[in-house]
């Protein structure tokens, strides 16, 4: 008798072991820190091709000629802001802030910075008003390409192409389109 109440409270303090605290190394969605706009980051393509849109004008004198060094102060992924940007393109367009939900399911990106005229089917010449919904022909996020998009802002400005090696660490970046004029400064 003696041994087999032995076992019993053994069998009991064993089962109650499992129910404690979770020493997984799993997040619970309660306790992740990352915010969906850093999850965002995360699924940008950061490294491109180098193509550009055939009807993209090259810039005649931008401020950052191809070639040049400059600052990013703009935070599209971590790592971006402060690092030095080697200019691959410079481009005389108008870039857009959109929102959209990506087709391939999952979260509306808001204020996603920035596609550019050219990426945007059938529009032309034409510079779009906050809140037109439009077809998004770039492929900067997963999901981007072919998805529908409602301006958010708009701005006239030069892009820049741009490799660029993040200050969190890991491989050089190249081809990353886009940052603006304004998101970069000299060294």
């Amino acid at each position: 008798m003696k041994k087999q109440f032995l076992l019993l409270s053994a069998a009991i303090i064993i089962g109650l072991s499992g129910c404690g605290n979770n020493t997984s190394n799993e997040k619970s969605p309660t306790t992740n820190n990352t915010s969906k706009q850093e999850d965002m980051k995360m699924e940008m393509n950061h490294s491109g091709s180098g193509e550009v849109p055939k009807n993209l004008e090259e810039a005649e004198n931008p401020t950052y000629p191809v070639g040049s060094e400059a600052i990013i102060k703009t935070d599209h992924m971590e790592g971006m802001d402060g690092a030095v940007a080697t200019i691959v393109g410079a481009y005389d367009t108008t870039a857009y802030a959109i929102s959209y939900t990506p087709v391939t399911g999952g979260e509306r990106v808001e204020n996603h910075k920035w596609v550019i005229q050219e990426e945007i089917k059938d529009a032309d010449d034409k510079i779009l008003e906050q809140g037109t919904e439009v077809t998004i022909e770039a492929d900067h996020m997963k999901g981007m390409e072919g998805a529908t998009a409602e301006i958010d802002s708009d701005e006239k400005t030069t892009v820049y192409m741009i490799d660029y090696t993040p200050t969190t660490g890991g491989e050089k970046v190249t081809n990353h389109k886009w940052v603006t004029e304004s998101e970069l400064s000299a060294q």
